[in-house]
């Protein structure tokens, strides 16, 4: 049974087709690869899935729910978390605040209730920063812990934006160029928490990469996208063989 299954997807943009009748499915628990060339639009899917834009056609169903049915701001209430490739944080917030930020999806009481910091707020309080303390201690965060974003090294702030997307507790795992900026030995702390979060929590992940070293290492299947289209799934060893996916990468 697949747990993401995406169904005949277009979109244009003016002339341009970015998605011309994409389907693809993902189980749960797998980690799925999507890999492509620039402009392929591997990031239209993501954008797709998470309700940024709205489809021309197809649909989008996550645990056999049709999410794009639902408005935009229920999809992490709806368990689906996602990084971007250009990394969106709040600069001047820490890392604990940012992680904090994530866990807007649990609601800590009325207004009221949270002007007089009643005892159930305060319990929802410290749930949520028992959680973030948790994911610091996961990625490896404690000497940032009370650091602003704006001051931390790029591969850094990469590992706090993914912490930011554990901090909504997702069944859907969405990484848009996890490994972009990195160096070689925080990519390989990326690869083993990757496959801590599928084996520890089960999260299902799908995440789109041009490090074939790091998709080769943790991804269950991959998907070769071109102009669009699907041109391959497999293994990766199977895709990285495959004659059209080094057509599209190396031309001909």
């Amino acid at each position: 049974m697949s747990f993401l299954r995406a169904e005949e997807l277009s979109l244009s943009f003016g002339g341009i087709r970015a998605l011309a009748g994409l389907s693809f499915s993902v189980s749960r628990g797998e980690v799925f690869a999507i890999i492509g060339p620039n402009g392929a639009g591997k990031t239209t899917v993501f954008n797709a899935v998470t309700r940024i834009f709205d489809l021309d056609g197809g649909a989008v169903f996550v645990d056999d729910v049709d999410v794009t049915r639902l408005a935009r701001h229920r999809m992490a209430h709806h368990g689906i978390a996602r990084t971007f490739q250009n990394i969106e944080l709040f600069e001047h917030a820490t890392v604990l605040e940012n992680l904090l930020l994530g866990r807007h999806r649990y609601p800590v009481g009325s207004l009221f209730a949270q002007f007089l910091f009643t005892p159930g707020v305060r319990r929802a309080e410290a749930a949520a920063r028992e959680k973030a303390e948790d994911i610091i201690a996961l990625l490896e965060l404690q000497p940032h812990r009370n650091s602003p974003v704006s001051g931390l090294p790029y591969g850094v702030r990469k590992v706090v934006e993914l912490g930011r997307a554990l901090a909504t507790d997702p069944q859907l795992l969405l990484l848009d160029e996890p490994a972009s900026g990195l160096n070689p030995e925080e990519t390989r702390d990326l690869s083993f928490w990757l496959d801590d979060l599928r084996s520890d929590l089960g999260i299902t992940i799908v995440m789109i990469e041009h490090d074939m070293s790091l998709v080769g290492g943790v991804a269950d299947r991959v998907m070769a996208m071109n102009q669009g289209r699907v041109i391959a799934v497999g293994t990766p060893a199977e895709v990285q063989r495959d004659p059209d996916v080094v057509a599209a990468y190396l031309g001909g």
